[in-house]
């Protein structure tokens, strides 16, 4: 058995997948195919379908018009282990009209939302003094990117 994310694009799906397989290590695309039949969002071959992975995690996307937007309730997760990786892809994913959040998360161009971290944060939050994971959640609140050296200075204060 195997579980995947699934994903349903209006349109642009390959050139989405294609920039999100060239940000992730480790992340490749499995196999592109048309629906050969027609079908009720289209002729037959309107329709795409994609297999790809982003790390270690299983993604199938569809590009078959117009359904239900991607929304907040949805979202990738993406644990950085520096600022350069943070900022490298907060660029990447704004780029071409992405918005950006609070605390880490934008949405892309597409509408996909996504978290940026920093592997630290869980750590850092789950800090057993209280007062240093009250200041770090204080700090991270503030925050639209992550500034890894921020949290860390705020857990040290």
């Amino acid at each position: 058995m195997k579980v995947a994310q699934h994903l349903w694009f209006e349109k642009d799906m390959e050139a989405a997948v294609r920039l999100y397989v060239s940000l992730i290590p480790g992340s490749a695309i499995e196999w592109t195919s048309a629906v050969p039949a027609d079908n009720p969002s289209g002729a037959a071959g309107a329709v795409r379908t994609m297999a790809f992975r982003l790390g270690d995690q299983s993604y199938r996307a569809i590009q078959a018009g117009p359904l239900d937007p991607f929304n907040r309730s949805f979202s990738i997760v993406v644990q950085c282990d520096t600022q350069a990786e943070i900022d490298r892809l907060w660029t990447a994913l704004l780029a071409g009209g992405g918005r950006e959040g609070q605390c880490g998360w934008l949405t892309d161009r597409w509408g996909l939302s996504w978290q940026i971290t920093p592997r630290q944060l869980g750590e850092l939050m789950g800090d057993p003094a209280p007062g240093r994971a009250r200041r770090v959640a204080e700090a991270m609140l503030k925050m639209v990117k992550f500034d890894i050296a921020a949290l860390e200075a705020a857990a040290q204060a």
